[in-house]
């Protein structure tokens, strides 16, 4: 397969739970919850009458745009 073919192929996501959703951004539902009513997260996927999750493409998107680039954090070590 050529790299031409390749980046024609279907991009498929994944819908992420709420154990997993904790996992991958290590924030509480309630800190998430929050966030998501302020429009700073991203809005949960309606599952069921009792069920929700998340694209998981979407959450490390959002971990993604958290991350500060190194040359804004001074370096590794801190001021001297």
């Amino acid at each position: 397969m050529t790299s031409h073919q390749s980046s024609q192929l279907p991009q498929y996501d994944r819908i992420v739970r709420e154990k997993e959703r904790k996992q991958i951004t290590g924030i509480s539902r309630a800190h998430a919850f929050q966030l998501e009513r302020n429009h700073e997260y991203p809005r949960r996927v309606r599952l069921g009458n009792r069920s929700v999750g998340w694209r998981y493409s979407e959450l490390l998107a959002w971990i993604n745009s958290r991350q500060i680039p190194q040359s804004q954090t001074g370096g590794v070590g801190g001021a001297e």
